[in-house]
């Protein structure tokens, strides 16, 4: 982690439960605008951001919050060049994984239970993480800077 701040991949799920301030992950949302974090985005992860989250918000909230991510300088487009295919069960999941490892991140933080197979795969090594843990990450992060 350079700056000691977290570089991770943000699953869909993660981002989403985030955007609405009555949201209990709001913070998630408030932290990332902060820059509290780093994360790492490519095409193929912005178009299913804009997906799913068009699929429950409305054009305006979609066009809002892209404004914010892709404005954002703690926000960083990177472009995978080579396709991993380490999540079987659902392989629309490897964006996140490709991503991840092109920008060496730290790990893609998620609560889709497909992404446990990456524990058991020695290489390419690429941690995973839940919102606990990266809620405990930056409380350690923001502790270790003080």
């Amino acid at each position: 982690m350079k700056n000691n701040k977290p570089q991770i991949v943000l699953d869909t799920n993660v981002l989403l439960v985030s955007i609405s301030p009555l949201s209990q992950f709001h913070w998630i949302f408030e932290e990332l605008v902060a820059g509290s974090f780093d994360i790492f985005i490519s095409n193929e992860i912005l178009t299913e951001y804009e997906e799913i989250i068009a699929s429950r918000y409305d054009k305006e909230v979609v066009k809002d919050l892209f404004g914010v991510l892709l404005s954002l300088p703690n926000v960083y487009k990177v472009v995978p060049y080579f396709r991993w295919k380490l999540i079987e069960n659902d392989p629309d999941d490897d964006k996140f994984v490709d991503c991840a490892l092109s920008a060496n991140a730290f790990g893609i933080v998620t609560n889709d239970k497909h992404f446990n197979v990456l524990k058991n795969i020695d290489f390419p090594k690429i941690s995973v993480y839940s919102v606990d843990d990266l809620q405990q990450i930056l409380k350690e992060t923001d502790t270790s800077n003080n």
